[in-house]
């Protein structure tokens, strides 16, 4: 990490004390700064605002003090999550204050590169293929960002020949300033999020922060297909490096059952240890892609290829029980993630779906769920989905409390050859922490139920 005075005696508010927050605080706290830290929640039993109090820390838990932002207030670290109408923040903005989130403060004290990657969906399966793939370059690589692992967390200890490979949602993006990655990837741009950026267009506006600052000398691993992407990232400084499963273009491609850089054939379609459906394809063309732009040789690759086998909540295989296969598609916290989940399926389907309300409908999810044998819906959407359901001539349609109960009811309802799958199509939240909870709880129920 770069030793810096740029924060000694530095006044800075961190809001939100989630794992960005306390890794950003803790950092902020060595490099001289003084901080106060602030939650919604009551930090009382928190160890981790404790650790930060016996460091120097002012720390204030459920709820938000006006008086914790001054004019005096020099800096705030805000969780990506919190709003930018939260009452603190808009006093923040009132005062001029800058409003990063952890990704700026972390990139602002390596010493490491960035390959940044972001997109609606398949951010962390191709984060996590990356990271594999780039073992084989001249720098080690480090995952961290919204994959799980903060980014301060991992820059203290991050050198000239390390790379950071950082999955980076919008919500992290829009706190950014000078961020800019070696290899930005942008995968794909669909209708989420709408409820925290308001429109299209600003969620679109947030995402093309990863190629901000980007120059000439980098590098931007864009999504072909999509005219989205195309749009947002049109005014970009840096090397193309565009992507494909439809046609061949100057990078990655699909063409026929083959893989394609450029001219050369990588690996048959067929090969690819994750399921070959043709999300996973454009995952490994995005991957892949990367690891040529930094010199990754390509049979290191192809040996990534052959082995990944994807990535927990994602499309996950479960086990069969009485010839019902069953999969755990937690991570669709959309609906572009679910249609692809359902693409990926010939045989009938009995879909788990449901969740946090956002205000968005599902008609897109319409022509999807025709092939669907059987619908079991939970959480605050579950009489929209059922209205998608009924439009699109599911027959079978249950409303249960949770995942728990989805399960069993699924299996009632099924014949063996079926695929039971757990695949929301919306966040988690209304009932659940995390999406990984939700999809440890459907695992925790099918292994219940065998």
């Amino acid at each position: 990490m770069k030793q810096t005075d740029l924060f000694q005696n530095k006044q800075v508010v961190v809001l939100g004390l989630a794992k960005s927050g306390y890794a950003a605080a803790k950092t902020l706290l060595r490099l001289g700064a003084s901080v106060t830290v602030n939650d919604r929640m009551p930090l009382d039993h928190s160890k981790e605002a404790q650790e930060l109090e016996a460091l120097g820390a002012e720390v204030y838990g459920g709820g938000h003090p006006d008086d914790i932002i001054t004019d005096a207030t020099d800096l705030m670290i805000k969780n990506p999550g919190i709003p930018y109408t939260n009452p603190l923040v808009e006093k923040a903005i009132a005062y001029g204050i800058p409003i990063w989130t952890e990704v700026e403060l972390a990139y602002r004290l390596s010493e490491s590169p960035f390959v940044g990657i972001t997109g609606s969906n398949g951010k962390t399966t191709t984060t996590m293929l990356t990271g594999e793939m780039l073992k084989g370059s001249q720098k080690t690589p480090i995952v961290a960002g919204n994959i799980g692992t903060a980014l301060c967390e991992v820059v203290q200890e991050a050198g000239e020949n390390d790379i950071i490979v950082s999955e980076l949602s919008s919500f992290q993006l829009l706190g950014t300033e000078r961020f800019h990655p070696k290899v930005a990837v942008f995968l794909n741009l669909f209708e989420a999020h709408l409820d925290y950026h308001g429109t299209l267009e600003a969620y679109g506006e947030a995402k093309t922060r990863i190629t901000m600052n980007q120059t000439a000398d980098d590098y931007l691993v864009y999504n072909a297909d999509d005219e989205r992407v195309i749009h947002f990232t049109r005014s970009t400084k840096a090397k193309n490096v565009p992507f494909s499963i439809k046609e061949k273009v100057d990078g990655a491609y699909l063409l026929g059952d083959t893989l394609f850089y450029k001219d050369e054939p990588i690996l048959k379609r067929e090969e690819l240890a994750m399921p070959p459906v043709l999300h996973n394809v454009a995952n490994a063309l995005a991957a892949l892609a990367v690891a040529k732009t930094l010199g990754v040789d390509t049979p290191f690759i192809q040996n990534v290829l052959r082995s990944f086998t994807g990535v927990r909540h994602r499309l996950q295989f479960i086990e069969t029980i009485a010839g019902r296969k069953f999969y755990n598609d937690s991570k669709a916290t959309n609906i572009l993630a679910t249609t692809k989940a359902l693409e990926a399926f010939k045989e009938p389907v009995i879909l788990l779906a449901g969740g946090l309300d956002r205000g968005n409908s599902f008609d897109a999810l319409v022509p999807y769920l025709r092939r669907v044998k059987a619908l079991i819906a939970f959480g605050e959407t579950k009489e929209k989905i059922a209205m998608a359901a009924k439009e699109a001539g599911v027959k079978t349609i249950r409303f249960v409390n949770n995942v728990t109960e989805a399960v069993p009811c699924a299996f009632e309802l099924s014949d063996p050859g079926d695929i039971i799958l757990l695949s929301p199509a919306c966040a988690s939240w209304d009932q659940y922490r995390s999406f990984e909870e939700r999809g440890d709880m459907f695992i925790k129920s099918v292994h219940t139920l065998k």
